[in-house]
């Protein structure tokens, strides 16, 4: 029904050339058509008008092709005829192929073209080929097309079949190369056609495959009859002394010998009682040594208690007479005209004055350590010069007198800034302090310096120290108490955190909860 086709084919060309440039444009279509559908191999399309040349899969129709049988039962009928017809694979070797055959009824000459689709063998390897089983096809009585086993294709098939009745069907044994097998043949008719097509299926590993599960289920019949009696014998013996054996042990813990076995073979109800027993000896040696430590603690902590009362003692100096005393000092140098010692002064005594201020107390506002660290880096910048800068960042969204902190909880951390990070830094050393909030839950304040920093093996003996500190000269027990404080106060889950890389500075990030309420 292609308008196209029908006037490709029924025109008489004058020349060659007209007809080859005709053939050239009508193969395209055809190429572009089986590059589309990957189930086919080939289209060819022969015709009998005597103007068209043979180019490619457009021929001419031969005198050989005039008495095929394919060809004239293709035009004898309308309907789809399906044949096996030979051909040649891309090595050169002899095939089958499963062709579709259609004539072309040319109207306005009368004639008759004859277009053959050939169907793909890789294809069909691809669709059928089942590594344990057999599959060899035929279309009506014509050779195989495909196989399995390629010495079949171009032969016929290698069984019996009633071609008479319409859908041929068996399945069971079949002998097939003098050996027994189990096969099944059926039939399929192709749409819009009278051909048959059929399937043989074989599969030679079926009898083998039942004497081997038939001796296998005989030699487990045959050892399931005298193992089992082994076994019991074994296991009863075992199962006693087993039995014996955790009676002593449990008759020794009740004497309070607490030395058992350690290991008990086996995985049973048996083995789980030991173990419950083992678990009961172990929480009573542990309550035995938390019963000693807790007399050891309590004696401990009555010594520290001591020390700090004697502490206590001897530093009963009344703080407002030393701030007093700084105070007249400064009046004194503000009278002398030295301006830069005056104001250091000053600046000392607020410093004393929120350190006494806040000693012995849970909480300050944020606010109140901030202006305590403005005045401690004001008075370190009095005496390094340049070489100490600082800048405090805090959003503006956040009131810092809203939130309340422990005290005396940044100081070390600057100290240790400049002590160590600007020791050795002859001008530009700078210290950034920025606060931070974070989901609504967290309050972050960053204490940066663009020191010299840390090697990694330093930083992470830093890191060890302050989890479990050991006593080293250089380290810093103050961020050992920072974290302890932090972490006793809090809980787990807030702390501080080290970053530095050497000549890149050192960061160092408190978290703390944003929302606390704190109580004396």
């Amino acid at each position: 029904m292609d308008k196209k086709l029908q006037f490709f084919l029924e025109t008489r060309y004058a020349d060659e050339h007209d007809s080859y440039k005709k053939c050239s444009s009508y193969y395209k279509y055809i190429s572009d058509y089986i590059a589309k559908n990957t189930f086919i191999s080939s289209i060819d399309l022969y015709t009998t008008n005597p103007t068209i040349v043979s180019y490619a899969s457009i021929k001419p129709t031969t005198s050989d092709i005039l008495v095929s049988d394919w060809y004239i039962a293709a035009t004898k009928y309308a309907d789809v005829i399906w044949r096996s017809l030979p051909s040649k694979d891309s090595w050169g070797n002899a095939t089958q192929e499963l062709c579709l055959l259609r004539r072309i009824p040319i109207i306005s000459t009368g004639e008759y073209a004859v277009l053959v689709i050939r169907i793909s063998n890789i294809y069909l390897k691809n669709r059928i080929q089942n590594n344990s089983l057999s599959n060899t096809i035929a279309v009506n009585q014509d050779p195989v097309f495909f196989s399995t086993e390629r010495r079949q294709s171009g032969n016929l098939l290698p069984v019996p079949i009633d071609y008479c009745k319409p859908m041929y069907k068996y399945s069971g044994q079949l002998s097939y190369e003098s050996k027994k097998n189990i096969a099944q043949i059926s039939t399929l008719v192709p749409y819009h056609s009278k051909d048959k097509i059929y399937i043989l299926t074989i599969n030679f590993n079926a009898f083998p495959d039942t004497a081997r599960i038939l001796f296998t289920i005989a030699l487990i019949i045959l050892l399931g009859a005298i193992i089992p009696y082994i076994l019991f014998a074994l296991f009863n013996q075992r199962f006693s002394t087993r039995i014996i054996t955790l009676r002593r042990e449990m008759h020794k813990a009740s004497k309070g010998d607490y030395d058992i076995i350690d290991n008990f073979n086996g995985n049973d109800e048996l083995t789980e009682v030991f173990s419950d027993l083992k678990i009961m000896i172990h929480s009573i040696k542990l309550m035995d040594s938390q019963m000693y430590e807790e007399k050891i603690q309590k004696q401990v902590l009555k010594n520290q208690q001591q020390k700090m009362e004697f502490k206590m003692l001897a530093s009963q100096i009344n703080p407002h007479f030393l701030y007093n005393t700084l105070e007249t000092i400064r009046m004194k140098a503000l009278m002398e005209g030295n301006l830069d010692v005056a104001k250091a002064i000053k600046l000392l005594g607020k410093s004393m004055h929120y350190v006494l201020e806040n000693t012995g107390i849970s909480s300050t506002s944020l606010q109140k350590e901030l202006d305590y660290i403005s005045i401690y880096l004001s008075i370190q910048k009095l005496r390094y010069k340049d070489r100490v800068n600082y800048q405090l960042h805090v959003p503006d969204f956040l009131n810092p007198e809203e939130y309340e902190i422990l005290p005396l909880l940044l100081q070390p951390i600057v100290e240790n800034s400049i002590l160590h990070g600007l020791e050795r830094a002859k001008y530009e050393g700078h210290i950034d302090i920025e606060v931070q909030t974070r989901d609504d839950e967290l309050l972050i304040i960053n204490i940066k310096d663009n020191g010299f920093g840390m090697t990694k093996e330093k930083l992470e003996e830093l890191k060890e120290y302050i989890r479990i500190p050991v006593h080293k000269p250089n380290m810093s027990i103050g961020l050992y108490n920072i974290s302890q404080r932090i972490k006793l106060f809090y809980g787990e889950a807030y702390g501080l955190e080290i970053k530095s890389h050497p000549m890149e500075g050192t960061c160092v990030t408190l978290t703390l909860p944003l929302h606390v309420t704190m109580e004396e």
